[in-house]
């Protein structure tokens, strides 16, 4: 006789399970499968591949949608009645990563979404700004995460997890920013024109004239690249060095905080896509609080933070909607992963889906 008590413990019934319950599936390998099927079938697989699943259909969502697709709204601007302006305005997707990623082959995806003008405005952090240009005077290389820093120091050599960048990399940099810089400085001494941290970076973009510069594209099609912590790197060094000789050169980051705000107020519809933590993941979503929060379409956010030490980089966009930074009701979603994992699959299964086998 099996013990009442074990039995009923182990052999609990269940509650009816609900008619839109989906079940785990996997992918099933014995079937010939397209790229877009195998992508699809994260949805089902659970943990971070379903979150991954749910972050393509949100980008999708984000590119869409046109206003048109919406009621003509009674507060509805004049410039906004025409049906083909309805048609044509598109929501608005914020971009933010952290430098690392722009060191890393993520750049190469960074460059296709700006040149194809894919996302209308990017907020990184100086290392994303300046490791760009470092690319197009030399090459970063693949290294392993247990060299040694002290041997390293000693060669020259500075590592950014498992990559290397030679030092002359930065003096090269060096070299080609100097003379910029002395330009910039004689161009706002003439004009009294105040440099922001934007226009800063689109004239960067202007004069590398390199079709592999992220910015360069940025220059070229109008996309705002905005950068709070623009002197917290090697950017910040040279306009250090540069203060001695030629004082006077002043950044404006007043200019930049409104033009983005602005620009996320004006806004139909806002998305945010979102690698990383820190600057670049508040700068976005405190503009988005000016529009109190992103609208329908939102957030897609990669990062392995967690929010137990009250760290916003952490934070899952749960709190962001108790600060009016996400809309309630949006769709939204947090990643638990490596960005440089699962950003290109992303990418592969939204923006670049036409050209993907």
């Amino acid at each position: 006789m099996i013990p009442t008590g074990a039995s009923a413990a182990v052999l609990k019934p269940s509650d009816p399970i609900s008619h839109d319950a989906v079940p785990v599936q996997g992918p099933n390998f014995d079937q010939k499968l397209s790229f877009q099927e195998f992508m699809s079938s994260y949805e089902r697989i659970g943990f971070q591949a379903n979150s991954l699943g749910k972050a393509i259909g949100i980008v999708d969502k984000m590119r869409s949608w046109r206003l048109s697709d919406e009621p003509v709204s009674p507060e509805e601007a004049d410039e906004y009645l025409d049906p083909e302006v309805r048609a044509n305005t598109k929501c608005n997707i914020f971009l933010g990563y952290t430098s690392n990623l722009i060191s890393s082959g993520l750049r190469e995806i960074f460059l296709y979404l700006v040149k194809n003008k894919l996302v209308s405005a990017i907020v990184t952090t100086a290392g994303g700004i300046e490791e760009d240009f470092i690319k197009c005077l030399g090459k970063t290389y693949l290294a392993d995460f247990n060299l040694d820093g002290a041997e390293l120091r000693k060669k020259g050599m500075n590592r950014i997890g498992n990559l290397i960048v030679p030092n002359d990399n930065y003096c090269k940099f060096e070299d080609w920013l100097m003379p910029i810089l002395d330009t910039m400085l004689a161009e706002q001494k003439e004009t009294g024109q105040v440099w922001s941290p934007s226009s800063f970076i689109r004239r960067l973009g202007k004069e590398i004239n390199d079709e592999e510069s992220v910015y360069y594209w940025a220059y070229k099609n109008d996309i705002p690249i905005f950068c709070p912590a623009l002197t917290d790197g090697s950017i910040g060094d040279m306009i250090y060095f540069h203060s001695f000789k030629s004082p006077g050169f002043v950044l404006d980051i007043v200019q930049d905080i409104r033009a983005l705000n602005e620009m996320s107020r004006k806004s139909k519809r806002a998305g945010m896509i979102i690698l990383g933590g820190g600057v670049c993941k508040h700068q976005i979503a405190n503009a988005m609080l000016i529009r109190n929060g992103a609208g329908l379409l939102l957030s897609t956010s990669y990062n392995t933070g967690q929010e137990f030490d009250g760290s916003d980089s952490g934070a899952r966009p749960d709190e962001a909607v108790s600060w009016g930074k996400i809309r309630a009701g949006s769709e939204s979603v947090k990643i638990y992963a490596d960005a440089t994992l699962v950003f290109p699959l992303l990418v592969a299964a939204t923006f670049a889906k036409e050209n993907m086998q």
